[in-house]
């Protein structure tokens, strides 16, 4: 795992707390860039500063842009005057932390097609462009537990897929303290529709505390593959009904 690009299935999936997780267990070498931060003025903290809360001290972090309306990248510069995000910006970024980071997540902002340029280009572009520079590049998906979220990984994955991007997991963004049947039966159905594993489920409210609880929070929510303890296999278990 180089580099590490976290998108979600939509807006308010629980990206900015997955990458906060995974960056609290990927150990003193890891650094986090957010390409373009919309719906925050200047000096407020953004995700950036929120992965920092979280994650600690530790993470190198790095902001590309910021807009203040809460928009997609695109029209947020747009209405903002301010120039767009390239993917050749955002690899050239990404190749910079490389250099002296492992690994280097970058997290996207809403979905995966939400468009940062007057040009259509998109999160997938600046995997795209990344890996140009030889680096090796994985996808993370963070997804929604209930209902509809099938239907929005299984376009992501696709999406992904259709560009050549390698598709690392899945991680459920924000894991209901009491779920519903829907989200009890698509953990066994989320692996299936995204072609990859399902790799954590992150507990509704995780962002609440930072520091070595939050660390703990991580361990017990993420799969090893991630650096966590997570078990797919206990958790679906415990969660997914049996068919009548």
């Amino acid at each position: 795992m180089s580099v590490l690009f976290i998108t979600g299935t939509g807006t308010e999936v629980g990206k900015t707390v997955v990458t906060a997780a995974v960056a609290a267990l990927a150990g003193p070498g890891v650094a986090v860039l957010k390409p373009g931060q919309t719906g925050v003025a200047p000096g407020e903290p953004g995700d950036a500063a929120e992965v920092l809360r979280l994650a600690g001290p530790a993470v190198t972090t790095r902001e590309l842009a910021r807009y203040p309306e809460p928009l997609a990248p695109d029209i947020a510069a747009r209405r903002a005057g301010l120039p767009p995000l390239a993917p050749g910006q955002v690899a050239e970024a990404v190749g910079a932390l490389a250099a002296g980071h492992h690994p280097v997540l970058v997290e996207g902002a809403g979905g995966l097609l939400v468009r940062y340029d007057e040009d259509g280009h998109t999160l997938a572009d600046m995997a795209l462009a990344t890996a140009a520079l030889g680096l090796a590049v994985e996808v993370l998906v963070v997804a929604a537990a209930g209902l509809g979220t099938l239907n929005t990984t299984a376009l992501t994955a696709e999406a992904l897929r259709a560009r050549g991007l390698s598709v690392r997991g899945v991680v459920v963004g924000s894991w209901p303290a009491v779920p519903d049947l829907a989200s009890r039966c698509n953990l066994g159905d989320l692996p299936a529709v995204a072609g990859a594993p399902l790799l954590g489920a992150v507990p509704q409210g995780a962002a609440a505390e930072g520091g070595e609880a939050f660390h703990r929070l991580a361990r017990a929510s993420l799969a090893p593959a991630l650096g966590g303890e997570w078990d797919v296999l206990d958790f679906t278990a415990r969660f997914v009904p049996p068919l009548p």
